[in-house]
């Protein structure tokens, strides 16, 4: 029997913590979680924004059936994305469970053995865990799966919309999938995210082969009010020889940047870990300057866990200005306490990102604020029009507008063949299993949801290879081990990601570590890391380790690192707002005027009047008005199966060597989309270096990466069709 008032239907302890919040009521997202999960048998997808109360959404119902019907094992099972996340509801929910005899326990990298078993004695309650630490579960404490899981019940996955766009998520699925077997009936599976589009998608991703149905709950009908504005900025080139540092190149950015920070709690979100630091050191020179308090921190992946958490302490801390320069690593639901204002210089790589950083202010109820910035690099009116378009500014306005407009955010891509993936699933089953027949270990692979278009030749040619390279070995009665490779690789913890390894060195003053870098400083140089300058004192190339002191300076450390790649969607309404007279409230004065230029420069140079014009008597210049991926197989498309060639010549637009009457001719002679394929595979095989970006593609056999590549990396269909009808455009 159902009762209409969710709150009633919560077990007695959470209510009771409910009253002590003082909360006046349940919000709409968590009374709607609640009937979902208490109600049906379904799947549940919480899709609500950041601060929103998605956690507690899914939780208080969760908490009131174990509550009542107490499992034998652990009986919730929260998959997260960071460690610092997992930390961060662990000590949320903690409050929570205080006086419920339920027992919440973390599992990662930082947890102790002592804890770890505790949590295996016990069995019980909530277990918070990495995608990284449930793969060492299942190939180090195989044995113990059972006991842990045999009447699991949720299974709780946070940031669904980070998992579905990467490698990890993939995982997450094969672990799922893996865990099934161990419990024999199946989790229910709980998504929860504050960054989704076309829920429909998520909804096939967290259903996996469950066969199960998956109800969306969301805020859809919650009205969230926005204070945005965007300014536009030149960048200062420096002379040949000149030593410049971020204040010579930026000025005005970071005095805007400096004025707006100062006395508040606020979030400067930069897209590289290059430009944190150097931004990090531009704010702290102005403080300087101006005798006003350092209040700045830094947060990327390559500064040591002290500085992370000292940044997060300092955020959440009521009462003192604080304000901290990040890159993605804030962009997720990591508790920041009330923060102000967010900053985001230059376009995120995503819509989704542009979502996500907009979320972590307007928090329990506030107004979220963004002021944005874009950058753009001189040019002379002797540079060809498409070089002299604002291109930042345009990407930064379509973001906003696909967002404001339409609640437009860019659905995540699954590839169809993860090599890298497969190879690594491969060698975990028999890590994990022993010995198995070849069918057998095929079947155990191929079965799970990521490797559905992988075909059986394609698994035969990748376990024939791992044979030839000692990953696998036969046996006499014909089944599969591990070889004496694959178990060197498979007994490093590094083997539990599936994310790529990055070689880096150490950086420590004195015995206290400040971060990483990825790759070795010269000795005498000064670096900049955690936004301070440090000269290097010494390096020890065997144990990868940098020794330095504090200095004076303005010298950046470098890190590798590719931008995202940017969706067909969004360039075509980069073009939308360069071709309409629309006026954007939020423009501040500089921005205005330089989209208002553009749209001049646009409407007389014709650039909008079709996707081809000449440069030369030898050269044009294609403006397909595409994405990443489609430009890239243009590219790919033009450069190996034409004369002439063609050239990327900004991430918008494209340089190809000779005539109009070339181009129509080269393109009319294309041949079929299969042999396409074909040709574009063979140069792939023909290349110096033919890899892919996983993180163990460099094991698999290139035959393979080639197939992956044409298949997920390319867009031949799409491509194709625009050259095609480009191509009848100009006749």
């Amino acid at each position: 029997m159902t009762t209409a008032d969710p709150f009633a239907r919560l077990a007695p302890f959470i209510q009771e913590y409910i009253w002590r919040q003082g909360w006046t009521e349940i919000r709409a997202v968590q009374a709607a979680a609640c009937a979902a999960l208490l109600d049906t048998d379904d799947h549940v997808l919480i899709a609500s924004g950041t601060a929103s109360g998605k956690t507690e959404a899914a939780f208080l119902p969760i908490l009131t059936s174990l509550h009542e019907d107490p499992p034998q094992s652990i009986g919730a099972l929260y998959i997260g994305p960071l460690k610092a996340l997992i930390n961060d509801q662990f000590y949320r929910l903690d409050g929570l469970l205080e006086e419920s005899g339920i027992p919440v326990g973390a599992w990662h990298g930082d947890i102790t053995a002592s804890q770890k078993k505790k949590t295996v004695e016990r069995s019980r309650g909530i277990l918070q865990i990495t995608p990284e630490s449930l793969e060492g579960l299942f190939l180090r404490r195989n044995t113990v799966l059972a006991q842990l899981f045999r009447d699991l019940r949720f299974v709780v996955i946070d940031e669904v919309h980070a998992f579905m766009a990467d490698e990890r998520g993939r995982q997450v699925l094969c672990l799922l999938e893996r865990l099934e077997r161990v419990t024999r009936v199946p989790p229910r599976r709980v998504g929860l995210s504050a960054t989704l589009g076309d829920f429909s998608l998520a909804q096939a991703w967290l259903a996996g082969k469950t066969g199960q149905p998956v109800r969306v709950v969301n805020d859809a009908g919650a009205k969230r009010q926005l204070r945005l504005a965007l300014e536009h900025f030149p960048i200062h080139e420096p002379e040949a020889g000149e030593d410049a540092g971020p204040l010579d190149e930026a000025p005005d950015l970071y005095r805007h940047l400096y004025e707006r920070t100062l006395g508040r709690k606020s979030l400067v979100f930069r897209n590289s870990r290059q430009k944190v630091e150097e931004t990090a050191v531009a704010l702290r020179e102005l403080a300087e300057a101006q005798g006003s308090t350092d209040i700045y921190h830094v947060h990327h992946g390559s500064v040591a866990t002290a500085y992370r958490e000292d940044a997060e302490r300092a955020m959440r801390e009521e009462g003192r200005p604080a304000c901290t320069v990040a890159t993605v690593t804030l962009e997720l639901g990591i508790d920041l306490g009330q923060l102000e204002r967010v900053l985001q210089v230059d376009p995120p790589p995503s819509v989704s990102s542009f979502v996500q950083r907009l979320g972590r202010t307007g928090r329990r109820g506030g107004a979220g604020e963004m002021i944005f910035y874009t950058l753009e690099r001189g040019h002379t009116d002797q540079d060809p029009p498409h070089r002299r378009l604002p291109w930042t500014l345009l990407q930064a306005i379509a973001t906003v507008q696909l967002y404001l407009e339409e609640r437009w955010v860019e659905p995540s891509r699954q590839p169809q063949l993860p090599f890298s993936l497969l190879f690594h699933q491969t060698l975990g089953a028999l890590e994990q299993y022993g010995e198995l027949a070849p069918r057998d270990l095929a079947a155990r692979v191929l079965t799970l949801s990521p490797f559905r278009h992988v075909t059986q030749e394609q698994c035969r040619t990748l376990l024939q290879d791992l044979l030839t390279s000692d990953h696998l070995q036969r046996t006499d009665e014909g089944g599969l081990i591990l070889g004496l490779a694959g178990e060197k690789l498979v007994q490093d913890w590094h083997f539990f990601a599936v994310f790529p390894d990055v070689p880096e060195y150490a950086v420590f003053n004195g015995t206290s570590e400040v971060g990483t870098l990825s790759s070795a400083p010269e000795v005498g140089t000064v670096i900049s890391l955690v936004g301070r300058a440090w000269r290097v004192m010494d390096v020890d190339e065997k144990r990868r380790h940098v020794f330095v002191r504090k200095e004076r300076g303005k010298k950046t450390s470098a890190w590798s690192g590719g931008g995202g790649e940017i969706h067909d969607r969004v360039v075509q309404k980069m073009r939308e707002v360069l071709a309409t007279d629309t006026d954007y409230a939020y423009l501040q004065p500089a921005a205005r005027a330089r989209l208002e230029e553009a749209r001049a420069l646009a409407r007389t140079s014709g650039l909008l009047e079709g996707p081809v014009h000449p440069l030369s008597e030898r050269s044009l210049l294609l403006l397909p008005w595409r994405g990443t991926q489609v430009q890239r197989t243009i590219v790919s498309v033009l450069s190996r199966l034409t004369s002439g060639g063609a050239q990327s010549d900004t991430p918008y637009s494209v340089i190809v060597a000779g005539t109009q009457a070339d181009l129509i001719r080269q393109v009319a002679a294309l041949p079929s989309e299969d042999e396409v394929r074909a040709q574009l595979r063979a140069a792939f095989l023909a290349g110096a270096h033919p890899s892919g970006p996983g993180k163990f593609d460099a094991l698999v056999p290139h035959g393979l990466l080639a197939d992956a590549h044409v298949t997920d990396h390319l867009n031949l269909a799409t491509a194709l069709e625009d050259l095609r009808e480009l191509a009848g455009v100009m006749i």
